[in-house]
């Protein structure tokens, strides 16, 4: 489990104080930001109907935003000359001024309608690509090899594939969309003043670089916060996934104080990172606000006293300070732009990080299905190391299975028994030698095909939240009800199954905490029944089992496995017996093989276990259920 001393956790340790420190520290490249922005817009390209559909809608929107201004400025003017023209008489103003406000509320509905369309089109391709980010970081840790889950927490995986995902979604979603708003706004607007006054437009729009350097400022404190505060949730996800998977343990030896406490930690970490970003985004736009109003209060006095020399009309300028206006809420948008954007970078980047990931077990070019004409497995010199600079954790392993053949595996902890076991789905590849399957080497095949050939009946059962028969039928969904029948009968629990509420329809709960664990085994046994594979790997499969229901269900696999390779991997040398050959396994190597009578005849490891269980059963001659002995 993670563990970490009470009060201290990676996020409350010494943080370097300069920013440039921090990027550092976090291995964080400013000049990745863009590309990583242009790949999350470049996912909303795919829906680039709505995308031309939503941006047009803002330009729409922005030209009638830019419109009330110009009629404000033009109605001002206008009434001023009525009232001058006729002498004070307030009655054609007042119509001017009525018509104005007419035309202004159009443009207002109008820009309301065109920014509630962009809305929702920018929200409908969030979602869509939220939906597609969804499907594919999924089908990626289904096709990643166990090399990759072996050195990743499943907490990470998921704060990367919800968390991180809702930032790159909500950047697409609101970011992007407030983004294009201003930006046009600046750029139409930028056009319309400077054809009116050049000096005013200047003054106008004299905060803008300002808030440009401020908001890339903001921007990159943010990733760096955003970064830490994702990092931090991930260590939140797995501290709660450990404790909920561990639930049994923790109220065993009464840890639930340790528990709340290291819970305790970890949320306090993430809320004072929240609290930093909080802070970030306050202080930067308090300053942007601050020139902002700054940059009014020039064009209010300057642009009075030009009026009062007449080198503007105080429609002019009514138009000018009615722009600033207009631009309040989309300044004041900036922290929004830029925390958003700021979250679709560093939420992108681990999530992408994931998305493109080379694989390490997959189908090669032009590998066709696995034709399984007898079933027979074979290794040939096979050697194995877990990392390219790792030890050998096999060496040398040559044997064969045919059809009708069972092998036996048998060896202390450690010495690559269960490895062995997973090489031949192939969920590692060999490093030297090979297996064939009827000549055919494993590489060269399709995984699908090959899986299922080769089923493995792995230790560590587990089941789904579903019912019985859909535990049992997981390979063939749509398998007859007699094969369920038969594999289940099998596996020694159609009488128990039958004597539940539900038969077959009754829940198993999560990870089948309704059964024991010999019954958890054995509708896993079951489950690698049904789809009658060519070669089936039973890798301590049986450990949780009792005795005399194992003799049972040894008796029924034989029969069952009749036409297909087997291996049995075990620690109880009676479930090896009846092997037609028995490999004794050393720190990766065959030490000794044969049958039982024979290895026992040598006098050498294997009878030495074989005595060892021997006398360690009851006088009773029964095993206990739960009892492994090893050497």
């Amino acid at each position: 489990m993670t563990r970490f001393p009470p009060g201290a956790s990676p996020a409350s340790a010494p943080r370097p104080e300069s920013t440039r420190a921090i990027v550092e520290s976090l291995g964080i490249d400013p000049r990745e930001a863009p590309r990583i922005l242009a790949r999350v817009i470049g996912l909303g390209l795919r829906y680039r109907g709505r995308f031309v559909f939503a941006i047009l809608a803002s330009v729409g929107a922005s030209f009638f935003s830019l419109v009330s201004p110009k009629l404000l400025g033009h109605a001002v003017d206008q009434a001023d000359h009525l009232l001058r023209q006729h002498g004070g008489d307030d009655h054609a103003a007042m119509r001017a001024l009525v018509g104005t406000a007419g035309l202004v509320l159009l443009s207002s509905v109008l820009r309301g309608l065109l920014q509630m369309v962009s809305g929702f089109q920018s929200e409908t391709i969030g979602q869509c690509v939220g939906r597609d980010l969804r499907l594919a970081f999924f089908e990626k840790l289904q096709r990643l090899g166990f090399g990759y889950h072996d050195h990743v927490h499943s907490g990470d995986l998921i704060t990367r594939g919800m968390l991180d995902l809702e930032g790159v979604r909500g950047f697409l979603e609101n970011g992007l969309q407030r983004l294009i708003s201003l930006s046009l706004l600046l750029v139409i607007g930028c056009t319309m003043l400077f054809t009116l006054d050049p000096l005013m437009a200047m003054l106008t729009l004299s905060f803008v670089p300002f808030v440009a350097w401020r908001a890339g400022r903001m921007g990159l404190r943010l990733r760096l916060a955003w970064t830490r505060l994702q990092e931090r949730l991930s260590v939140l996800t797995r501290v709660m996934e450990e404790n909920l998977q561990g639930v049994r343990v923790v109220r065993a030896f009464a840890s639930k104080p340790f528990e709340l406490e290291k819970f305790d930690v970890a949320g306090d970490d993430a809320l004072a990172l929240a609290n930093d970003r909080i802070a970030i985004r306050s202080g930067s736009m308090a300053t942007i606000n601050a020139a902002y109003y700054l940059a009014m209060l020039a064009v209010l006095w300057v642009g009075g006293h030009r009026v009062s020399a007449g080198a503007l009309t105080v429609g002019q300028l009514t138009q000018f300070l009615a722009f600033m206006t207009v631009l309040q809420l989309p300044v004041r948008q900036v922290g929004m732009i830029m925390n958003s954007s700021s979250r679709a970078i560093s939420s992108g980047k681990r999530l992408f990080e994931v998305l493109d990931l080379e694989l390490g077990i997959r189908d090669r070019p032009h590998a066709r299905p696995l034709d399984v004409r007898e079933g027979v497995l074979r290794f040939h010199q096979v050697g194995f190391r877990y990392a390219p600079d790792g030890p050998d954790v096999l060496e040398d392993i040559d044997f064969t299975v045919g059809p009708g053949e069972t092998l036996g595996i048998v060896g202390h902890s450690g010495s690559g028994k269960s490895t062995i076991a997973q090489l031949i789905p192939r969920f590692y590849d060999v490093t030297s030698g090979r297996i064939t399957i009827d000549g055919q080497d494993i590489r060269t095949v399709t995984l699908e095909s090959l899986r299922g050939a080769a089923c493995l009946v792995p230790q560590d059962v587990f089941l789904f939240d579903d019912s019985v028969r859909d535990n049992v039928a997981y390979a063939d969904p749509d398998a007859e009800d007699h094969a369920v029948f038969d594999a289940t009968a099998t596996a020694q629990m159609h009488d128990h199954v039958l004597s539940l509420p539900l038969g077959y329809g009754a829940p198993v709960g999560e990870r089948g905490i309704g059964l024991s664990g010999g019954q958890r085994q054995r509708l896993s046994i079951a489950r690698a029944m049904v789809p009658d594979p060519a070669v089936v790997v039973f890798d301590d499969a049986t450990s949780a089992v009792d005795a005399a229901t194992e003799h049972r269900l040894r008796h029924a696999l034989r029969a069952a496995t009749s036409r297909q390779a087997t291996i049995i991997i075990s620690h109880r040398l009676g479930s090896l017996m009846h092997a037609d050959e028995i490999i004794v396994l050393d720190r990766g190597r065959i030490v000794e093989r044969g049958g039982h009578a024979a290895l026992l005849a040598r006098d050498g490891y294997y009878a030495a276990l074989y005595r060892l269980q021997s006398d360690a059963q009851p006088p009773s001659g029964r095993q206990d259920n739960k009892e492994k002995v090893s050497a």
